[in-house]
């Protein structure tokens, strides 16, 4: 049952993951759907030098070089945590969501305190993968109390 709840939040993740995508390949000029406030504008996130990686440097091309969306991996990440999870693979879920986890929280630290924005799509990605590592222990910690069975 948890192995399906864990995959129906990384569904959920790739969605969040596609809309933040979406926006990262507007035109920057246009103002996405999410663009709320003065504090709350993923337009302005998903075109900062951090939305992908490795991040641009300051005098560098947005369009040029070979740089991957943040949401991309997040997309791949999602994907990935899924897979993990219907195949029964507890551990590695639980790694990749700590993973992701980490990476999620250091994206949330520069919107706070290097761009001072926030983009809705990655604070919703923020408290999917955070669900995700929370159940995916919950899961570990249910399937290490059970008995070993043993063969006869």
């Amino acid at each position: 049952m948890m192995k399906y709840l864990v995959a129906l939040l990384a569904f959920a993740g790739i969605v969040v993951s596609g809309m933040a995508l979406h926006v990262h390949y507007m035109d920057p000029s246009q103002a996405p759907p999410c663009a709320v406030t003065e504090k709350f504008d993923c337009g302005t996130v998903n075109h900062s030098r951090f939305a992908v990686f490795p991040p641009r440097s300051f005098d560098e091309d947005p369009k040029g070089g070979h740089h991957i969306p943040v949401a991309t991996i997040g997309l791949i990440g999602y994907a990935l945590i899924a897979v993990l999870a219907l195949s029964g693979r507890w551990w590695l879920t639980f790694q990749a969501a700590g993973i992701g986890f980490m990476c999620a929280g250091f994206l949330s630290y520069l919107e706070a305190y290097v761009l001072e924005k926030w983009c809705i799509y990655c604070l919703w990605s923020q408290g999917i993968i955070t669900a995700i590592l929370l159940v995916s222990a919950v899961a570990l910690a249910i399937r290490s109390m059970r008995p070993e069975r043993q063969a006869y």
